[in-house]
């Protein structure tokens, strides 16, 4: 056995079988979109739903599109989104993602390879290597013949490795959710494997890394449908098995747009900074384009792995809807363990509320059924911070029977009593305002309806009177008091 096959043999002795294996094959280029973290979060959930493992692979062989940063964003989401990978390049290390340009020296050999079977060739021509437009039948290279190749290449004249596409007859591929479809080979160009600078394209290094990790299932967009029969043709050129393609329809701004971020369309860092919670965010995502059945909206990540079937992915796009995510948040956010919510909700109510008296743990209670974002928060609260200038008519209101001299007349009484109260509680608060109404012989609405425009200067407010009072202290509450007396004298 000549040493090249002892080394194709050698890898393929490693290649792990036996059980689904899926993978997140990002290219470090940008932002995560909404459509990455989908294709992420399908992935992740058909292994876990087989009791599989789940690869991350950063696909980085196109380093002219590299953008800084882009990698520890990808680490970054797929943490706060639960999605975990379970295995690595170093066997026995820590856990980490393969990174293509450190698996460089064994793309050539699998490409020489196919050179030497006659599924691919090299291509001397001065052109750009992108594949758009190439047509096999006007490339001199392809009738090169094998020692004509290997003369030129020896001699150090540049090329790249093109795969050779038979010019007739047809290439027909499987998918889980389309079925199968039928290409003619004569539609399909002669893609370039291996660029000039030695490194290999994303449709050749996608296969072999697939191949040579075991990859059961091969989660993708859409887009790359129509390089599937391209995909198909290298697998038989190599004798391997194809992996179930899984190609989900695309995530729409409308019936005709893609998202698109230079449209304005949020990523997922995006809609994390304007409010949404992640666990509402994986939520929606995952039923953009799935759908479980029933009508059961809610589902846990843990639940999610449990009920999620490639067959409930639909064929037709996804629309991104912005107000069904609010819903979804405003869900999550209601159903949120109180301590839980008060430590998210904490910057946001510091954001407005800086006085340091104030305890933002008073104040998370009384949003976290009235906020369907968290950015909602600072526009709520800002008056417990600094009283807003109101005008004297908003003492006045009908359902709570009051006018400005009876509002007057409510303010002057609840001063007297909030200054000899002898604590400063919540319920002694309330129990003060309560007896107060029933001693004037008012609804207890005509007491508060004033007492909470005095100290709030604003007629919709998370909690009443007693909770604002309460949050306020006894000091700022009677200062703020004797402001609304004055607006009524």
């Amino acid at each position: 056995m000549t040493p090249d096959a002892n080394w194709f043999k050698e890898m393929e002795d490693r290649i792990p079988t036996g059980r689904v294996r899926t993978r997140f094959a990002p290219s470090p280029t940008g932002y995560m979109h909404v459509g990455n973290l989908r294709t992420a979060l399908y992935a992740w959930l058909i292994a876990r739903k087989n009791n599989g493992t789940f690869i991350l692979r950063i696909e980085d062989t196109d380093q002219s599109r590299l953008v800084d940063g882009a990698v520890e964003l990808i680490y970054k989401t797929l943490e706060q989104c639960g999605l975990d990978h379970d295995e690595g390049p170093d066997v026995g290390g820590p856990v980490g993602p393969y990174i293509q340009t450190e698996r460089r020296n064994l793309y050539g050999r699998y490409a020489q390879l196919l050179i030497d079977r006659g599924f691919a060739y090299r291509c001397f021509c001065e052109k750009s290597e992108e594949d758009a437009g190439h047509e096999k039948s006007q490339d001199p290279c392809r009738a090169l013949t094998p020692s004509q190749s290997d003369a030129r290449a020896a001699a150090g004249e540049p090329f790249v490795v093109r795969q050779k596409i038979p010019e007739e007859g047809t290439t027909t591929f499987s998918d889980a959710i389309y079925g199968d479809i039928t290409v003619p080979n004569a539609d399909l160009d002669d893609q370039v494997l291996i660029k000039r600078d030695g490194l290999p394209t994303y449709n050749f290094a996608n296969v072999v890394d697939d191949h040579l990790m075991g990859i059961t299932h091969v989660v993708r967009g859409t887009e790359y449908l129509s390089s599937a029969p391209k995909y198909n043709l290298l697998y038989n050129a190599f004798g391997w098995k194809v992996p179930i393609y899984v190609h989900c329809p695309p995530v729409m701004r409308d019936a005709h747009n893609k998202m698109s971020k230079r449209h304005g369309d949020p990523s997922y860092e995006d809609l994390i900074s304007q409010g949404y919670l992640t666990e509402a965010v994986v939520n929606y995502v995952a039923l953009l384009g799935w759908s479980p059945g029933g009508e059961r909206e809610i589902f846990s990540l843990r639940e999610l792995a449990e009920i999620f079937d490639i067959s409930g992915i639909s064929k037709s796009p996804a629309i991104f809807d912005i107000d069904k995510l609010t819903y979804f948040n405003a869900e999550y956010i209601r159903a949120m363990d109180p301590d839980r919510f008060a430590a998210v909700a904490r910057p946001y109510i510091r954001e407005a509320v800086k006085d340091p008296e104030i305890d933002p743990s008073l104040i998370a209670p009384l949003l976290q059924q009235r906020v369907e974002r968290l950015t909602d928060i600072p526009g709520k609260i800002g008056f417990f911070d600094e009283l807003p200038d109101y005008d004297a008519e908003l003492f006045v209101n009908k359902k709570s029977k009051t006018d400005k001299p009876i509002s007057l007349d409510m303010l002057l009484h609840a001063k007297e009593a909030l200054e000899s109260l002898p604590q400063w509680t919540q319920e002694s608060i309330h129990d003060c305002l309560v007896a107060l109404a029933t001693e004037l012989g008012v609804k207890n609405a005509t007491l508060m309806w004033p007492v909470r425009i005095a100290a709030a200067g604003m007629t919709v407010t998370p909690g009443g009177a007693v909770e604002i009072c309460h949050i306020l202290g006894r000091q700022e509450t009677v200062r703020r008091i004797d402001i609304g007396i004055k607006k009524l004298k």
